[in-house]
């Protein structure tokens, strides 16, 4: 049973989640959060194994409610809900230690399947989310990294990085080159290891920065 909290200033919102993870059998909500402050303090009492997290709130915001939640439990989970015009957040609260990022118009089933990811220590991130933390990495970014340089990288797993830094999915890269999943999973996690990324944003940019095709 994944425990999750939920933390949004709109109270609809906060329902509609809350009838969504309450509908799977797999997931229970064990509280609600109107504003950050509140969150740090449910997240404390309840130890939820995920939280899902709004940014922009009144009072104490998301990014910073994320940091103080990941000072006192630094195991747990932050999953961050977010809309398109959130881009001057996206980067902060990544620094903040928020693990994924999905858009509030995401579907249903999206949104399970993050949590799920986001419970299972993966990092979920919405494509389009994550193809505007690339961009602005890339904008931002005095140097190119060179992918050729870089010891022992197959050439199917440069095709994997190429995939990565267009803001694929594992699953969407599995079906572009006839993967399995969890073969697409080893290639992501040994790319990481050998670009000596930290998450999935910075192989992304890795990949973008460097032209990987």
């Amino acid at each position: 049973m994944i425990r999750v909290l939920l933390v949004d200033d709109q109270q609809l919102v906060r329902a509609g989640l809350r009838m969504l993870c309450e509908s799977v059998p797999d997931m229970q909500v064990v509280g609600e959060a109107a504003d950050g402050a509140a969150a740090v303090r449910l997240a404390e009492q309840l130890r939820p194994d995920v939280v899902l997290m709004d940014l922009r709130m009144p009072g104490v915001d998301g990014t910073a409610a994320t940091s103080r939640i990941l000072a006192q439990r630094p195991s747990a989970r932050v999953l961050v809900l977010t809309t398109f015009d959130d881009d001057d957040h996206l980067y902060p609260a990544l620094a903040a230690g928020a693990c994924g990022f999905l858009v509030k118009d995401a579907s249903p089933d999206e949104l399970l399947d993050g949590v799920r990811r986001a419970a299972a220590g993966e990092s979920p991130f919405s494509a389009a989310v994550l193809r505007r933390l690339v961009e602005q990495a890339v904008r931002h970014q005095r140097a190119p990294v060179a992918v050729p340089d870089l010891p022992g990288v197959t050439e199917r797993e440069r095709e994997v990085l190429a995939l990565v830094g267009q803001g694929l999915s594992n699953p969407e890269i599995a079906a572009r080159l006839h993967l399995g999943v969890t073969t697409v999973k080893t290639h992501v996690a040994n790319l990481m290891a050998k670009t000596g990324s930290a998450n999935r944003v910075q192989l992304a940019v890795h990949a973008a920065s460097s032209g990987a095709r």
